[in-house]
């Protein structure tokens, strides 16, 4: 939103929850400035479908845009019925499925772990047990590193805490009024690195903007630690050959993509491709170190405007995030930021407040804040961004 106001777009807001963005108090501004904001509460495709065809009606829409997969679906809908360039509603639909996905691009010999569709515990049992340890089980319909189960040795599966036996039903609540439709991939662990490659699409021709190189915390814990945009460790060129093969394979024809990648000893194999811009603050640091824009670039896609591969070819630096989380399981206090003058921080966000609860960082949804750091080398900017981190002070009670 910010971006488009500030090249002078005017913007309709579409939300299932309006009190969730009323309560960040730095979002008023922009809603502030928007052309309408639609509650649709409860949301339903009709009723969604229903007013913005009545405002499209009366001035005309140029474009839509989706930034959460929950929604993609009926964006994609919308789209179709306004006449608006947007992910086509069949892949949009298909890569709502981790389980279809993987059979879409197992009959395009696509490389990729070894897989199995769990919908009930006897399912799941069979799937560890003929895909043997280690695997990953996550949700069908999952996002945002949510609900991702690793079974690593048998320690995981023993049958004192029978764990595959009670894992179903669980109808996790993903928010606004979406619940998972527990379909469980059980897929194979692969070691290697984790990378997310960021891609622009306009009629099915497709622009890398580069390597996005992911840290995790140690385990046991799930959540990713910080990125590194751009990663100077890989060559890019059998990467963007493996993702454009991807993003062929299950059809998808306009928008931004985030694809995920393990890089292994057999090569780049998928961990999961979503159809929306990166999550995660990404995109600022991609605009952190092309000195651009990616989100106006992704307005100006959905405009009909070719996105330009020669701006995303050079950056400017290394672009770098580290995530603040919590040591122990608690209610946060108090949260004290250093008072640094180095120049290289660039972004302090924090998303919670004294009041919350807070745990050490089993999935992406448990971390606390983020800074980011700008600089000439990698080495530099993860130095910075470090030790800004080690800086701050919680309080837990």
């Amino acid at each position: 939103m910010q971006a488009a106001l500030a090249v002078g777009h005017e913007v309709t807001f579409f939300t299932a929850d309006l009190a969730h963005y009323q309560r960040n108090g730095s979002l008023e501004a922009y809603l502030s400035r928007a052309r309408a904001v639609i509650e649709i509460q409860p949301f339903s495709y009709a009723a969604f479908e229903k007013s913005a065809a009545a405002i499209h009606g009366e001035t005309p829409f140029d474009g839509i845009l989706c930034l959460i997969d929950i929604r993609i679906i009926e964006a994609a809908a919308l789209a179709e019925r306004l006449g608006l360039r947007f992910l086509n509603p069949q892949t949009a639909t298909l890569l709502r499925d981790k389980y279809r996905v993987r059979c879409a691009l197992a009959e395009r010999g696509i490389a990729q772990p070894d897989f199995a569709l769990a919908t009930h515990n006897g399912e799941l049992r069979n799937a560890v047990s003929d895909l043997g340890l280690p695997v990953i089980v996550k949700p069908c319909d999952g996002y945002g590193s949510q609900n991702i189960t690793m079974l690593l040795t048998d320690d995981d599966i023993n049958p004192l805490i029978d764990p595959l036996d009670h894992y179903l039903p669980c109808r996790t609540d993903y928010g606004l009024g979406v619940t998972a439709n527990d379909r469980l991939l059980v897929e194979r662990y692969i070691e290697g690195t984790l990378i997310g490659c960021d891609t622009l699409t306009l009629d099915g021709k497709h622009v890398m903007l580069g390597i996005n190189e992911k840290s995790m915390f140690p385990p046991p814990f799930g959540a990713i630690q910080g990125s590194c945009f751009p990663s100077d460790r890989f060559d890019v060129a059998p990467v963007r050959e493996y993702v454009f093969a991807v993003l062929d394979a299950v059809g998808f024809n306009d928008g931004a993509s985030h694809t995920e990648i393990i890089l292994s000893a057999e090569g780049p194999l998928l961990v999961e491709v979503n159809p929306r811009l990166v999550g995660a603050k990404i995109p600022r640091l991609l605009n952190l170190a092309f000195g651009r824009s990616v989100h106006r670039d992704l307005i100006d896609l959905h405009l009909g405007i070719p996105p330009s591969a020669a701006a995303y070819r050079k950056p400017d630096g290394y672009a770098v995030s580290r995530w603040i989380v919590a040591e122990r399981a608690g209610t946060l206090a108090d949260i004290r930021l250093p008072q640094t003058p180095d120049r290289r921080i660039k972004q302090v966000e924090i998303l919670k407040t004294p009041g919350d609860a807070v745990t050490p960082p089993y999935q992406n949804s448990d971390r606390i804040g983020c800074v980011m750091a700008l600089a000439e080398t990698r080495a530099q900017a993860e130095q910075c961004a470090n030790a800004y981190v080690s800086q701050v002070e919680l309080a837990v009670i």
